[in-house]
């Protein structure tokens, strides 16, 4: 990803997204456009892409040289592309391609951008004013940053991540269980711990670094498969050397991505040729446990894996109620479903029963959602 100057420069509610509104016969999927970021999407049908990611420049206002103790210079990001002439500018800028993105965004489709501590924050406001939804900051903590060599400020070690739907009744997607089993069955949290790119993934030329923001793929990786799905459209307005195509691609996404300059879309096109799909859409398809079957309590039953008069106890073993050959359970004052009857123990308004119930099995607890997992893999 690249950060250029434009020319002008000027579900509870995460659920599936919509249906496109236009023919994706109409868009250039898989390409890698040459020019204007904002003039290039405004010829793209309106409400035609699922996502965006941006990595817009930063407008780092850096002034002189940076040295290294032993008066080595600094490879910083220098380029015309990130130059601007004052804040207003900057901010034309910003308003000008988030307008353009907010266009041909699907009605329910996010944006993700990213940013440091020079722009993010007037990026944030230009947001909120064109009416996105602000769903997530995201901290970016890099395990490798580049050390503060002057040492008279902190060394920056993180970047921030945007995540935003189109608005505020946006049915935006978010692949909640594919996060929580990529982070070891654990929730995923706002503050992700990544390398920066670095070693063989770090494109060169010549022996140089191809771009100098060049984005780690582990990062797109995250942002990708959180809030997409596979045949979505990912838009990238600053494609740079192309990671988001390159992470689409294997993702089995489509992609589009929009460069300025001729160099770095050659090296992504290259880049990306390179890349293999996940051919087994098996693999890469979201799991989702509210689109997976239905399976009640007493189909657990009449299958034989627990037995009527089988007693079920919470993990902590501190309640516990006998089955019922109907697939509901019994203490002695009450009798109800396996979710009632868990709320009623507990004297709480509400109890999801397969995640409470436990049997035992050769001496250890095992929760009853083993056997709804069984049929629903048999069901599939």
């Amino acid at each position: 990803m690249t950060k250029r100057q434009n020319k002008s420069k000027a579900k509870s509610k995460a659920k599936p997204a919509s249906k496109p509104a236009a023919s994706a016969k109409a868009l250039p999927l898989d390409k890698v456009l040459v020019g204007d970021c904002v003039e290039l999407m405004n010829r793209l049908p309106e409400g035609s892409v699922d996502m965006i990611f941006a990595d817009p420049p930063y407008n780092l206002q850096l002034e002189g040289d940076l040295v290294r103790p032993n008066n080595t210079k600094v490879d910083a990001v220098d380029d015309h592309w990130d130059q601007f002439e004052s804040f207003q500018v900057y901010d034309d800028f910003t308003k000008n391609w988030l307008k353009a993105a907010r266009r041909v965004l699907k009605p329910d489709g996010s944006i993700w951008v990213i940013g440091s501590y020079h722009n993010i924050f007037r990026v944030g406001t230009q947001l909120q004013d064109l009416g996105y939804w602000m769903l997530n900051d995201v901290i970016w903590r890099k395990t490798n940053p580049m050390p503060n060599f002057r040492g008279r400020r902190f060394t920056n070690a993180h970047e921030t991540l945007i995540w935003a739907a189109r608005d505020k009744e946006a049915r935006y997607r978010f692949n909640y269980e594919s996060m929580k089993a990529l982070n070891d069955d654990l929730q995923m949290r706002s503050d992700w711990t990544l390398p920066i790119c670095s070693g063989g993934e770090r494109l060169k030329k010549d022996g140089v670094k191809a771009h100098p923001t060049q984005k780690p793929e582990s990062l797109l990786y995250r942002v990708v498969l959180s809030s997409s799905e596979v045949g979505d459209v990912v838009l990238d307005p600053f494609f740079g050397t192309g990671t988001t195509g390159a992470v689409a691609k294997m993702l089995g996404r489509h992609f589009i991505g929009l460069e300025r300059e001729d160099e770095y879309a050659e090296i992504a096109r290259e880049r990306i040729r390179r890349i293999r799909r996940i051919e087994d859409e098996t693999l890469i398809k979201n799991y989702s446990k509210r689109s997976l079957p239905r399976v009640p309590f007493g189909t657990v039953v009449e299958r034989g894996f627990i037995r009527p008069g089988t007693v079920l106890t919470d993990p902590r073993g501190r309640y516990s109620a006998k089955v019922r050959a109907d697939g509901t359970l019994v203490t002695s004052d009450f009798k109800g479903s396996i979710h009632q009857v868990g709320a009623f123990v507990q004297k709480a308004p509400a109890c999801n029963g397969w995640q409470f119930w436990c049997t035992e099995v050769k001496g250890k607890l095992v929760s009853i959602d083993v056997y709804r997992e069984k049929i629903r893999a048999e069901l599939n």
